[in-house]
């Protein structure tokens, strides 16, 4: 599906996806979250996560929800794991963000599509949006702040961003690059100069 309106904001793990994600929202604009969908998409499909982990208990909440936390273990440590989840649940994330950016493509106006892992899924082949904007920053960055967010040592933040497309291969294939390695000022700045480009 062409979306000629329709601007993809991925980005590598802790790059500052979702600030810029939250700036663009304090802009007016639109954002379909992908993260939002699939949590949607995985509560509602809970019973098939089951059967496909061996109806290990040990990955839901008190509540009876998944943990995303202790699936997230799971696919991260193992390959085989993560395809299975990803077959399951991108093909009814994938139709959810398109019935949603079909409705926003009629109002002919600029929207955003927050999809971390959009070149993994497939990039430009799945969504054909108008333009790529990747939220950017170095790898050794990147193992900081997840270290530092995610309370993991630096050995286990990089098995995360390993799961992952290099983020230089991402920076290479993308439209825009906004690098967010300053403030939040900076960044916020570095946001407005894109959204100039599009009026």
């Amino acid at each position: 599906m062409k979306l000629h309106y329709g601007i993809v904001l991925t980005g590598g793990i802790a790059c500052g996806k979702s600030t810029i994600s939250s700036i663009l929202l304090m802009y007016g604009y639109t954002v379909i979250d992908a993260d939002k969908i699939a949590h949607q998409v995985l509560n509602k499909n809970k019973n098939s996560v089951l059967k496909l982990f061996g109806e290990d208990k040990d990955i839901l909440t008190i509540t009876g929800e998944i943990d995303r936390k202790k699936l997230g273990k799971i696919v991260f440590n193992d390959v085989s794991s993560r395809k299975k989840l990803e077959n399951l649940l991108h093909p009814k994330i994938r139709q959810e963000i398109f019935t949603l950016a079909e409705k926003l493509e009629s109002h002919q106006q600029y929207y955003f599509l927050d999809i971390p892992l959009f070149f993994e899924i497939g990039g430009r082949l799945v969504y054909q949006a108008h333009k790529v904007l990747l939220a950017y920053i170095p790898k050794e960055i990147q193992v900081q702040r997840i270290v530092k967010r995610d309370f993991i040592d630096s050995k286990e933040a990089l098995k995360r961003i390993q799961a992952q497309i290099d983020i230089e291969e991402k920076r290479i294939q993308s439209d825009v690059v906004i690098e967010n390695t300053g403030g939040l000022k900076e960044l916020q700045k570095k946001v407005e100069d894109f959204l100039e480009t599009l009026s």
